[in-house]
């Protein structure tokens, strides 16, 4: 080591050196400081609005950190007089080369932005969306979580959800639940639905508005079917069905109904 050319160095740059050190040093702790009120004051502002989803808000406050701190860590190259133009340029080319790459993950980011900012749904609704049918469990940055009917943990690009056809059945207060019972071609079927609907409004989770819809759907060779149709909460369909079915079952038994069979033509001789 030349200890000739390093006291040359100090004697002549040292002081300056010194000092470009002691601001870069300071210019960072008091950016660092700004940077963490500026990210403190968005999160505020996002919780406050309490219009974006978590997962977003904490995605868009990690943006904006390391932006800023990118910002900054360009600001205290310039201090020792690095040239930052042709940094930022590289920094800008591989941001645009990493886009293109990472083009069909941006698409679902933005996606996941428009459903965030229209919210078509949200955490805990029960919807069909993207060919899938279930509880919301979380709608992530880039997809959504949903749970099947069969416990199933399932994930939708939020583009396929986005750009396809979203039904939400949490929207509305209630829901028609559809079921279907037959009766021999021997019984009344005006005395069959007025049992029914009776039968019908007595399950519990039925909501009384709209009513139960019980008429003739069609007829067959062994009698006319009829469409049950009551009305309750998502929440509470499949115990609305599965106890619409029983009170057919114990309706039709009760008075007695014989069961539908299919006519048999009678033979030639």
């Amino acid at each position: 080591m030349n200890t000739e050319a390093i006291w040359l160095f100090l004697s002549t740059q040292g002081v300056d050196f010194g000092l470009k050190v002691l601001g870069a040093l300071v210019a960072w702790i008091v950016g660092r400081w700004l940077i963490s009120i500026t990210v403190r004051i968005f999160t505020g502002a996002l919780e406050r609005g309490k219009k974006i989803d978590a997962t977003l808000s904490n995605y868009l406050r990690s943006i904006l950190s390391v932006t800023l701190t990118i910002i900054l860590a360009l600001a205290v190259l310039g201090i020792f007089g690095v040239q930052t133009t042709s940094f930022a340029a590289l920094l800008a080319g591989a941001g645009l080369a990493i886009g293109t790459a990472w083009g069909g993950l941006l698409t679902h980011f933005a996606a996941g932005v428009f459903m965030q900012v229209l919210r078509p749904f949200k955490v805990g609704d029960f919807v069909q969306v993207g060919g899938v049918t279930g509880t919301v469990q979380e709608i992530g940055l880039f997809g959504t979580t949903i749970i099947t009917g069969d416990s199933v943990q399932t994930i939708v690009g939020n583009n396929k959800i986005f750009s396809d056809t979203i039904q939400n059945f949490s929207a509305l207060p209630s829901r028609r639940v559809d079921c279907t019972a037959k009766v021999a071609n021997s019984v009344d079927p005006l005395d069959a639905i007025a049992r029914l609907k009776a039968a019908v409004a007595q399950i519990p989770n039925v909501v009384a508005a709209p009513a139960p819809d019980v008429e003739i759907l069609s007829f067959t060779p062994e009698g006319p079917l009829l469409a049950v149709r009551p009305y309750a909460h998502t929440d509470h369909y499949w115990q609305v069905y599965f106890d619409t079915h029983r009170a057919i079952v114990a309706t039709f038994g009760a008075a007695g109904y014989p069961v539908p069979e299919t006519p048999v033509a009678p033979r030639n001789r």
